[in-house]
């Protein structure tokens, strides 16, 4: 995001749009290929092209549609922001809702994707969740997490009580005395 003092820089959108419709066109090809193999009546292998061929065109407009709005805007607003993200997610929904041919349709989908593309991109962009200090190694930080929330072994037992992988010290011994106490065997010491 920039702030007062950063200057944007504009990017090729249309650089970016054709990168984007390969991309989403090759996917489509994937699962237009999927479509073909699954069809009961064999088509042949054409039938990629001729019988779903339009979810390869579907994917390529979706995806070109969505990464040159999503540049365009930013370079119009001079601002690179969650926005643009949101704008682009809505014409590329759009353009998943003209399959439908409905106009509540076309807005449905469209605002869909573009509060699901805006609120990712608002979040972080990350399915992981936001990462605090990118700086600081992923080990070093569970490690600090883990030393920052231990518990001493005394409130465990007093909270739990022995047993179940917990033993406090002097464990063995105490054991040793109540087996003799109740049932009056001798248990040797471990060594």
């Amino acid at each position: 995001m920039a702030s007062g003092d950063e200057q944007y820089h504009p990017r090729d959108a249309v650089k970016a749009a054709i990168n984007g419709t390969m991309i989403t066109g090759a996917a489509g090809g994937l699962v237009s290929a999927i479509q073909n193999t699954l069809t009961k009546r064999n088509v042949g292998a054409w039938g990629v092209f001729t019988k779903t061929g339009s979810t390869i065109a579907i994917f390529a407009a979706v995806g070109g549609t969505y990464e040159f709005t999503r540049f365009a805007s930013a370079n119009l607003r001079e601002r690179d922001d969650s926005m643009n993200t949101a704008i682009g997610g809505f014409l590329a929904g759009s353009i998943l809702g003209l399959r439908f041919g409905t106009t509540p349709a076309v807005l449905g989908m469209g605002a869909l994707t573009a509060v699901v593309l805006g609120a990712y991109d608002y979040t972080g962009g990350a399915l992981t969740g936001y990462k605090k200090n990118p700086e600081m190694d992923e080990f070093e930080r569970k490690e600090l997490l883990r030393k920052n929330r231990r518990r001493p072994i005394e409130q465990t037992i007093s909270e739990l009580g022995e047993g179940r992988g917990i033993y406090g010290p002097g464990y063995d011994e105490r054991r040793r005395e109540r087996i003799k106490e109740k049932y009056g065997i001798e248990v040797p010491a471990k060594s």
